[in-house]
């Protein structure tokens, strides 16, 4: 039996305290050297794409710009499209809010992306419900959270049909051929849209793209969020970090396919992950300690404990215990922006379970908070990490992994040098690009070429 190869993505870090910004070798995330830095990189090690996250508002908390993490966020589209110029195979990703911006808008883009950078675009379908992002958009936060998933899939049903509307067809009427590529359009590009959401229509003004349609991602572990990655995804991010927790995931999502028509390999698993590197295990071990203390720091660890308390805990020692007073329950006001504080649905529950491990284990609430934020991590020397990495793959908790650096821009030198030779040698990972476009990489089926997804 052939061994199942491993898919790589890499993620620009957008917000989130994954960056050590106290590293020397820690760059800028506006200047557009860091960017093209880190999609060289991950082009030289045949990575199938880049990953932007999006933000559409800096975070606040108590009143104040949250300044601990990425300040500055750029626009995905303009940055994809510059490194589209840059780059010749490697997929450029980015994270696009389906609650605030409008399915034709969104297609042209996607579509002139693709165009632009000959088949490498793809689209991590997200949603915001939250009214201190909407005050941003002539939306505002009037969508109420129950909606965010139905508008999501109206949205994505809605930019397939636009995606959809120049048909490649020779019997069609007033066609014109593509000299180039010998295919045949209907260059109407009509459209007529009608849904609970929607109620548009018109002529698209973007012939059909070499994809077809971008490779749609998406992020979301409820069981809402996996039936509709499950319904017309191309690929989902899971944040399991045990091979036990992401063999269920894995079966789960797969086992939802069959449903909408869909085949196991139609959709790929990635969840994301950090890594360090040593010479030895236990020096990546030692190093990685490091990294989440620097990752975490005083401030950081009293930021996230009053995103749980909901209360200004700005007095609180970080090296002390947990307070002793409950959290408060209700409405957060003291972080906004931060979609980590609706992952909370019982706050004073999840108080007790930190309370436990601190006495558990002995730890202050600095090294509490660095225990209860950690990321999947691979640690050790790149023949190990190779080893524990091929081995999600082959026991099916995983299609592969989207890697989250701790420093950028240079922060994925290391394991391209080091690391992806390794798996190519083990016949897990391609040694050079067998196609062009991103739906090649990722062993995708070609996009229908009419609209039909089961939304």
């Amino acid at each position: 039996m052939p061994r199942k190869q491993m898919h790589l993505a890499a993620h620009f870090p957008g917000v989130n305290n994954t960056t050590v910004w106290s590293d020397p070798a820690s760059g800028s995330h506006i200047d557009f050297s860091s960017f093209e830095h880190f999609a060289r990189t991950a082009e030289r090690a045949k990575f199938d794409f880049l990953f932007l996250a999006e933000g559409l508002r800096l975070r606040e908390q108590n009143g104040l710009i949250y300044d601990l993490d990425v300040m500055g966020r750029p626009d995905t589209f303009t940055v994809l499209a510059a490194l589209a110029a840059v780059t010749d195979r490697l997929g450029l990703a980015g994270t696009i809010n389906s609650t605030f911006n409008e399915p034709y808008e969104v297609a042209r883009q996607f579509a002139t992306l693709d165009h632009l950078s000959a088949g490498r675009a793809a689209w991590n379908v997200v949603t915001s419900w939250d009214a201190f992002t909407g005050e941003n958009f002539r939306r505002a936060g009037f969508l109420p959270q129950e909606k965010r998933y139905s508008r999501a899939k109206e949205f994505l049903a809605a930019t397939f049909d636009l995606f959809d509307s120049w048909q490649g067809d020779e019997a069609t009427p007033d066609i014109v051929a593509d000299k180039e590529t010998g295919e045949f359009w209907r260059p109407t590009g009509d459209f007529a849209i009608r849904t609970d959401q929607f109620d548009i229509s018109g002529r698209f003004p973007v012939p059909r793209s070499p994809q077809g349609r971008p490779v749609v991602l998406q992020a979301g572990d409820s069981d809402e969020g996996r039936e509709f990655a499950a319904s017309g995804a191309d690929a989902i991010f899971t944040r399991h970090g045990t091979l036990e927790a992401g063999q269920a995931f894995f079966a789960d999502v797969k086992g939802r396919l069959a449903r909408y028509g869909r085949d196991p390999e139609d959709l790929k698993i990635l969840p994301a992950a950090t890594f360090v590197l040593g010479d030895t295990d236990a020096e990546a071990q030692e190093k990685a300690r490091h990294i989440r203390f620097q990752q975490v720091s005083p401030a950081t660890a009293i930021k996230f404990l009053e995103q749980l308390w909901n209360r200004d805990l700005s007095d609180h020692d970080p090296d002390g215990p947990l307070p002793t007073v409950d959290p408060l329950v209700g409405e957060n006001t003291i972080a906004r922006g931060r979609a980590s504080v609706r992952m909370y649905s019982d706050p004073v529950a999840t108080a007790n379970e930190w309370r436990a491990l601190a006495e558990a284990k002995q730890l202050s609430t600095r090294e509490v908070i660095i225990e209860v934020t950690g990321r999947q991590n691979f640690i050790g020397t790149p023949g190990r990490i190779a080893e524990q990495l091929d081995e999600f793959v082959q026991a099916e908790a995983s299609d592969g992994f989207v890697l989250v650096p701790h420093v950028t821009p240079g922060g994925l030198d290391e394991f391209a040098d080091t690391v992806v030779p390794l798996l190519q040698e083990r016949g897990a990972f391609r040694a050079d690009y067998e196609g062009t476009t991103l739906r090649e990489h990722l062993g995708l089926k070609p996009a229908p070429t009419t609209s039909g997804a089961d939304f």
